[in-house]
């Protein structure tokens, strides 16, 4: 490519990035609505009962696209590739009228009722259950809490269990212990929860290096149309990230990430406790060695607080976003992910192609590699 050729396509891309609309059009896989209720759209793509059915979790708050990002790092299309039924709950907008929904609408409602229409859908067959973050905390204390529903397996990127593993938080749970109670009566007083642009800055303040350098990411690769339209797609995701239902957020601030509840495999919801160890399905755990938000030694306790259950762990390259959907994800946890749910109840291999270390984990012998 000659001198003209790079200013003209540099030219093109300034424009399409500061002026027009954009480098690259959104993507979204074709869809059809096949359940719906409040927070609880369920979606399938590609055609009726394809083949065994997934259904695609996310965590609070988040966009769906997570799973959809770009048309060549798509999960939802690989898995359609893979043969299986794709299906994946979707909660909308939190509003003000929402402020009393707990975690336990999404353990007791909106997950096991997604679960079984997707297996109803597929002819009463068992689910695979695939979810990135906090969804697959929900996705295991669902489990947990309703051993009797139709899954087949659980797969959980990026899903913390211990947070005082995670630097990040550290300071928020530090200061937490003294402010949460009044911040969070202020915030549910006066939105319901916590709105989304709060949520936003949040997020981006969790990769605050990546918007410290966007300036000069932008300027070194501003002849570069693919790495751009990457950058913008995962910008156009935290521009779609949601609010916080009150009660709920209060429960993820002050029981899941302040008092570390989950750490001791147990969680508490007024008058019930829901134990991890419940869960008897296989699972199969990634965790990234790249990822702040849900670093390793956060989502490794996984092997053992889920005793009753056989645990697979896998570190894999990768941001939390970018384990998920990256542009190394296809070489390395879609493969880790296809093979689990060809047979999840098989043997691990002795290692996972580009993380250095993989487990599998029967009950009540976890053991770490080094």
């Amino acid at each position: 490519m000659g001198l003209t050729d790079v200013v003209t396509k540099a030219a093109r891309n300034a424009w399409s990035l500061f002026v027009a609309d954009g480098i690259a059009p959104p993507h979204r896989t074709p869809s059809v609505v096949v359940g719906d209720g409040p927070h609880r759209t369920l979606r399938r793509f590609g055609p009726e009962d394809a083949g065994p059915p997934v259904l695609l979790v996310t965590p609070l708050a988040a966009s769906p696209t997570c799973f959809d990002l770009m048309p060549e790092q798509s999960l939802v299309r690989h898995l359609l590739d893979a043969g299986r039924s794709v299906f994946l709950v979707e909660y909308g907008e939190m509003t003000s009228e929402d402020r009393d929904l707990g975690l336990e609408f999404w353990i007791d409602e909106v997950l096991p009722e997604s679960i079984e229409r997707t297996s109803e859908l597929c002819g009463n067959r068992e689910v695979d259950v695939v979810a990135w973050s906090i969804g697959g905390t929900l996705a295991m204390l669902t489990a947990a809490a309703h051993p009797d529903l139709p899954i087949r397996s659980l797969t959980a990127f990026g899903s913390p269990l211990d947070y005082s593993r995670i630097p990040v938080m550290a300071p928020a749970r530090l200061v937490g212990r003294f402010v949460a109670e009044p911040t969070l009566g202020l915030l549910e007083h006066l939105f319901g929860g916590v709105p989304a642009p709060i949520v936003r800055t949040a997020y981006r303040l969790t990769a605050i290096e990546r918007e410290i350098n966007r300036p000069l990411f932008v300027a070194t690769h501003i002849a570069d149309t693919e790495t751009l339209a990457r950058m913008e797609r995962v910008d156009r995701f935290q521009d779609e990230i949601y609010g916080y239902a009150g009660r709920v957020f209060r429960q993820l601030a002050t029981r899941v990430t302040i008092d570390n509840e989950l750490a001791t495999g147990r969680l508490h919801l007024d008058d019930r406790v829901v134990d991890l160890a419940d869960v008897t399905v296989p699972v199969l755990a990634f965790g990234g060695t790249e990822d702040v938000l849900a670093p390793v030694a956060a989502v490794e306790p996984v092997t053992r607080l889920l005793s009753g259950a056989r645990v697979r762990f896998v570190r894999v390259p990768g941001t939390h976003l970018g384990m998920l959907t990256g542009s190394t994800a296809r070489d390395t946890s879609w493969v880790e992910l296809t093979d689990f749910l060809a047979d999840p109840d098989a043997d691990a291999p002795a290692t996972a192609d580009g993380t250095g270390s993989d487990q599998s984990v029967e009950p009540e012998t976890a053991t770490t590699d080094a």
